[in-house]
Order: structure tokens, then sequence, then C-alpha cells
């Protein structure tokens, strides 16, 4: 039986280096043992800063006899395959937000995790927050009856400079798409945990600000399967941002603003009888609002980190299965699909054209003109 966990960290530019300082720090028995990045400068550096062995090449580091499990932050399309060859080493793995690219190709990297029988986890912190707590439970509840509309606008701001920090970024050959795939995964995390996923999508994706070939910008409305209706608005091109989810039910609605929700219950137990028995003409039911208490603290990337940890010693239960990264993706994938072919898709998406479709991208994909490398973590992930 382990004692103490030894993690290797796969990818060490930007996120990367964030969590190899909460591992050689924050994390409780814990050990950042091995490094890994294709960059020989940022290897040395990191690799030299922490005094662990640094590896060119995921293989050497999963076969070093280093590591007992691995946290993977590559870009996109790499997170399947390595997680894969992890699995096949007999590692437990946490991957970074989005589990792939493509769902085909996050399914069989849930697949094998399934196989393999290891701990695999994800970096969807946000499920550590106090809001996604109050809000899943009041949802599972059903405090506010079966819903019948949702909505969610999730905007926030990037520089030109952000997006000029690396050549994978913002690129259809490497990152897969922009704020869609990238920044609106928490977020999409958030929304589907809370209705699930649409059984259809009628989505537009956009350009509107910086200077790259995937989109800043998207919208969509969509109809689930019991006949509700909804709509997202996400973008990296507003200031200041708003993250705000809308859900309304027959006998009251749900209203998340950023940490703050309110709770508006009918005096009527159904929207329904009320609008087909009530004698009045001019009548509406009444409702009462209150603002719903929320657990203090803020949910980090070391709650992830930790629980993983812990989970692989037999501590704690997983709070985040890694497979929960499918739902988002496949939402995530809708919203691309339906933009580019111009018309609304069915869910589950067919796999094969989404491959087809993720492919003709990245044939089109062009070499940035400019790049100012920047390797470094966003700093409100190393706030505990």
């Amino acid at each position: 039986m382990l004692e103490k966990v030894r993690v290797g960290v796969i990818g060490v530019g930007g996120m990367g280096q964030g969590h190899c300082k909460r591992l050689a720090g924050d994390i409780q028995n814990a050990e950042l043992t091995a490094v890994c990045d294709v960059d020989p400068d940022t290897l040395q550096a990191v690799s030299t800063q922490y005094g662990v062995p640094g590896f060119s090449s995921h293989g050497e580091l999963l076969s070093s006899g280093k590591v007992d499990a691995v946290v993977i932050a590559t870009p996109h399309y790499f997170h399947p395959p390595i997680g894969i060859d992890a699995f096949d080493a007999g590692m437990h793995v946490l991957t970074e937000k989005p589990m792939a690219v493509t769902i085909g190709a996050a399914e069989k990297f849930a697949a094998k995790a399934r196989e393999s029988k290891k701990v695999f986890t994800i970096m969807f912190q946000k499920r550590f927050s106090g809001a996604f707590q109050t809000a899943k439970k009041l949802v599972e509840e059903k405090a506010i009856g079966e819903l019948y509309r949702v909505s969610m606008i999730a905007t926030g701001f990037r520089t030109q400079r952000y997006y000029d920090s690396g050549a994978w970024r913002a690129t259809w050959l490497h990152e897969g798409g922009g704020v869609i795939i990238n920044q609106a995964s928490h977020e999409l995390d958030f929304f589907t945990a809370l209705v699930g996923l649409p059984s259809q999508v009628c989505a537009k994706v956009r350009t509107r600000l910086h200077r790259i070939e995937v989109e800043d910008f998207g919208h969509c409305i969509m109809e689930f399967p019991n006949g509700a209706v909804g709509y997202l608005c996400i973008s990296t091109d507003e200031a200041p941002g708003t993250h705000r989810i809308e859900l309304c039910g027959d006998s009251g609605r749900i209203l998340i603003d950023g940490n703050k929700i309110l709770l508006s219950r009918l005096d009527t137990p159904s929207l329904k009888d009320f609008a087909l028995q009530s004698d009045t003409v001019w009548g509406s039911p009444k409702a009462q609002t209150e603002e719903v208490a929320i657990p203090d603290g803020k949910a980090n990337h070391g709650h992830v980190l930790q629980n993983f940890v812990n989970t692989i010693l037999g501590k704690e239960e997983l709070v985040i299965d890694g497979a929960v990264g499918l739902t988002e993706l496949e939402l995530g994938n809708a919203i691309h699909l339906s933009s580019h072919i111009g018309k609304a898709v069915e869910l589950p998406l067919d796999r094969q054209q989404v491959e087809d479709h993720f492919a003709q991208l990245r044939r089109i994909s062009k070499p940035k003109a400019s790049i100012s490398v920047a390797r470094e973590t966003d700093p409100q992930h190393l706030q505990k």
C-alpha cells in the first residue's frame, strides 16, 4: 500500500508549472518526482527548479519507474494518447481540461480508464465550489420542479498577447478551437452537470475581436428531451465578464450569478395548474425569493490534486470521475459542428462526422505569423 504518491507532470509550460508548484508544496502525501516537456529550455528550467529528473517524451517518463501517477497539462490533442499510454503503464491519471478535442477520442480515453481500474480525474475544480454543490443539490431535489427554460452567459476577456504566447494556442491544428474548447470548458461542465445534454443544438461561432483563426465568441439555442429550451452565450471578448446561469422550472427559478444564488419558489405547486385553474383574468402566481447560503471557500486546482492523491491512497472517494468530461465536450463539439455546417445538429452526435469536421479544420490551419512565447500559469490558479 502506497504511503506517498509519486507524481510526474507531463507538459510544464503554463498550467503544468502551477501543478508542479502545488505538488512540491501544498499537496499532502504527494511528491513531485519527474517532469516532461518537449521544449528543452523549459524542461531544464523546471527540472532544475524542483530538483527532479526531466524527460523529453512522456514514454520515457512513464517507463522511468519514478512515478505512480501523472498530471497531463499538454495541448489538448495530446491528452487522450498520453493518458491511454499512462493507463497502459499502470499509472493513475489526472488530465487537464478538456479531456480531448473530439468526443470520439474522449470516449476511447474514458474506456481505457475503466479498463485499467486506475484513478482517473479531470481538472474541473469548479465542481468543488460551494456555488456548484449548492446549485446541484437544488436541482437534484427538484426545488423548482421540472425545468422548462435554461440559459447561461459566460463571458470573459483575453488579450491578443495571451493568444500570441504559444504556437499551439488558438489554432485548429493544435488547440482544436477557441473559447468553446478551452476557456468555456469549466462553464459547459457546470451547466451540463445541472441540466444534462440537449437533444438539439443550433449554434453560431465567430471571431469578433482577436487576430486568431479559431472562435472567440459563440452562442446557441438548445432543445432538451423533455421539451425545455435553452440559450448559451460564451466569449473572451467582453469586460467586465459575466457568469450567470438561469434555470426556470414549473414551480420556481434558480439564478446563479457568480458566487450568489437566488431561489424563487412559487406559492403554488405548479405553474401549469395555476394557469389552467385560476379564475382571474390578469392574475399570476406570487413567488418568494431568498438568497441561498453557500459554503465558504474557493475551489482551486489544489482541491482536485489533493482528492486525486487521497483517492489513490484510499483515504477518500473520488469527487470528479474523469469521464464527466465527455458531457461538456459533446456539447462543445455540437456548437462547433452546428456553426460550421450551418444548421442544427442532433445529439448524440455522429462521431465520424465530428472527426471529419475537425480533420478538415486541421487541414486548413496555418502557422502563426507572430509568436511571443510566454509559458506561465494564470496567476488566479495559484491562489489558495
